[in-house]
């Protein structure tokens, strides 16, 4: 009964997580494709185009957490998997579009603080998401939590891309940056796909 007790309370604890990674994933996803519009960056933009495959894999894991079920933990996984998926393409053809271009977006430093304040915050999201997943066993919530890493590593590309752009004009800064992380997306996208975790260096 007392185990029984603490599954309950743990998967309320990855509800609360989930919530919290969707509302600040959101507050990401508005803030990084507003202001990369009208800062005519495609890295700030993709970020924010990022962020909403972050909130679609959080909606994913809630789904999960319903019941925790077995046959649901291995198509959440699968699920999560997918989004790498779709989070290596949309990096590929933003950071591809921005090299083709030649174009350096203006210096937005609203954007940096934004940028500044995405490298702080997801390391934690992805801690939490990494406790609870322990606790509950649960590969797609260990999935999810690498999601989340790779949106912390992507966020101080973007800073690094920003503030270079800023300070040197090096406009082809993120994008080279962003590219050169594919293969640790593409490899985790594997990894869920097949229902595993794969294992890197986290915050």
């Amino acid at each position: 009964m007392t185990e029984e007790l603490d599954r309950v309370l743990q998967t309320r604890a990855g509800r609360r997580v989930e919530y919290l990674s969707i509302t600040w994933t959101s507050l990401e996803a508005i803030i990084g494709v507003t202001v990369g519009i009208l800062a005519g960056s495609v890295a700030l933009i993709g970020f924010g185009a990022d962020s909403i495959i972050e909130v679609a894999s959080s909606c994913v894991l809630l789904w999960w957490l319903a019941e925790g079920s077995i046959d649901r933990d291995r198509a959440a996984h699968r699920l999560v998997g997918a989004c790498f998926f779709a989070l290596a393409a949309y990096i590929a053809i933003d950071a591809s579009a921005d090299l083709l271009r030649h174009e350096a977006p203006r210096v937005t430093y609203f954007g940096i603080l934004y940028a500044g304040a995405c490298v702080v915050v997801m390391p934690l999201l992805a801690r939490a998401k990494r406790r609870v997943a322990v606790r509950l066993n649960s590969n797609a919530l260990h999935a999810d939590s690498h999601q989340s890493d790779i949106c912390a590593y992507l966020s101080v590309i973007l800073l690094l891309g920003l503030a270079l752009n800023a300070a040197l004009g090096w406009w082809w800064a993120d994008p080279i940056a962003a590219l050169a992380m594919l293969p640790i997306i593409i490899r985790e996208g594997i990894a869920g796909w097949g229902g595993k975790t794969c294992s890197h260096a986290h915050f």
